[in-house]
């Protein structure tokens, strides 16, 4: 245990009863007196001192002592005393990250093959490979947005990742339309990404079609978020050569992805995506800030509480032992 002190000049005012005794005038008070015919009798009676002039008070030791003792302990307790503990520690991730899902309705196609080598539902396989993917992501702050004909932000920032996991979890192939927004789902994670203090903001966008619903172009919303200090990472996960709507478009993820000063990555099963976002991590190590305090208590009702018991001890003690004072 370390102590320390939180106003530690007023150990200067030590000295100043000291002062006072030497600079300031002693103290006068005059006195009438009476003068009284038979006043040696009443001495003897009383067995009383007599004396002549001027009286000083004396001061025994004990008044003294206490008296020192006390006002050390009023300075100490002005001083403001503080009991140090253990030093903490905490780790603050300088990090945040969105992961856009597409939930349109061509994301309901089963041709994602699982390493068992079963045929799994595109979401589905995008969930379980991003539970793993938010597990590992303790300490930092995520943001879930999942788009379809609209993008929505399903949670913002949090830390809380079993919340993450559990509404992502929860999303269904076409809840947000059967369409694809990704120009509007990178305007949302701008807009998200208003919120962040800090440096470090990624965006890693999963898709299984071509824009076909966007307010904005997605080449003009990744340069918009380029400017703002967002990193896109692209992941597209449908069939190339597919027609119309279902077509993965492979040119416009990778061009949002060079514009962003991302990367635009291509899985055509469950294993190869999960490769995928480990890749993503590998590439953006985990940034934190530390922060280290001592927690303080505030000890100074101890030499308060010392200096009242002491005066009330030795008060009731001179009270019943001064001179003549019978049982």
């Amino acid at each position: 245990m370390m102590l320390t002190f939180g106003f530690v000049w007023a150990f200067c005012l030590l000295p100043l009863p000291l002062l006072v005794w030497w600079l300031a005038p002693p103290h006068k008070e005059r006195t009438t007196a009476l003068r009284v015919p038979f006043f040696r009798q009443v001495t003897s009676a009383t067995q009383s001192a007599v004396s002549q002039g001027a009286l000083v008070l004396p001061r025994s030791r004990l008044q003294m002592l206490t008296t020192i003792l006390c006002w050390i302990l009023l300075v100490t307790a002005l001083a403001r005393p503080e009991r140090l503990g253990d030093p903490v520690t905490i780790e603050k991730s300088a990090r945040d990250l969105i992961l856009a899902v597409d939930i349109s309705g061509s994301m309901d196609d089963r041709d994602m093959e699982a390493p068992d080598g079963t045929r799994k539902q595109r979401l589905q396989a995008v969930k379980d490979v991003i539970a793993g993917f938010i597990a590992d992501r303790e300490g930092d702050r995520i943001s879930l947005i999942v788009f379809g004909a609209k993008a929505y932000v399903q949670t913002p920032f949090t830390e809380d990742l079993d919340s993450v996991s559990e509404l992502l979890n929860q999303t269904q192939v076409g809840m947000a339309g059967p369409n694809t927004a990704i120009g509007d789902a990178i305007g949302l994670s701008i807009r998200t990404f208003e919120t962040s203090e800090v440096d470090q903001r990624l965006l890693i966008l999963l898709s299984d079609g071509a824009d076909t619903s966007s307010m904005m172009s997605p080449v003009n919303a990744a340069e918009i978020a380029a400017q703002a200090g967002v990193t896109i990472y692209t992941i597209g996960v449908g069939d190339p050569e597919g027609s119309g709507e279902e077509r993965l478009d492979l040119d416009a993820l990778e061009d949002i992805a060079t514009r962003a000063s991302g990367s635009f990555y291509y899985a055509d099963d469950e294993q190869g995506l999960a490769e995928i976002y480990d890749r993503i991590d590998e590439s953006n190590p985990r940034v934190t800030d530390t922060q280290t305090f001592q927690p303080r208590d505030q000890i100074g009702f101890i030499p308060l509480s010392l200096a009242l018991v002491i005066g009330l001890v030795v008060l009731a003690f001179l009270h019943l032992t001064r001179p003549g004072r019978r049982a």
